[in-house]
């Protein structure tokens, strides 16, 4: 079965830098299309950042320059290096993947990033 399982989160002060990891499992990743989705509280969860199997990134405009989606087909692997950290960045951050031929949006449980200020 298709597992996603972030890690990376914490807490972190203004200006300050994390590495988002998402080990996945049980499809064929390295044809696959990964997203990082984030959701902070009481707001909808948005799209962050994607990477397509070509390595063709794309990014929210609020987080262009400072965050860097990247993958590791050899280990299964998607990360998110967020730099210049800021408190609106603050959300809990999902992986996601819509596999080829699966039909379905797969998720994570999620990993919380905490700026402060």
């Amino acid at each position: 079965q298709v597992q996603l399982v972030e890690s990376g989160g914490g807490l972190v002060q203004a200006g300050g830098s994390l590495r988002l990891s998402c080990a996945a499992s049980g499809f064929i990743f390295s044809i696959n299309t990964m997203n990082w989705y984030r959701q902070a509280p009481g707001k909808q969860r948005e799209l962050v950042a994607t990477i397509t199997s070509a390595r063709t990134t794309t990014y929210e405009d609020s987080v262009k320059g400072r965050f860097t989606i990247s993958r590791d087909n050899a280990e299964n692997t998607v990360y998110l290096q967020m730099n210049s950290l800021k408190p609106e960045d603050t959300a809990v951050y999902y992986c996601n993947v819509r596999p080829r031929g699966y039909g379905i949006d797969y998720w994570g449980k999620g990993t919380l990033v905490t700026v402060s200020s």
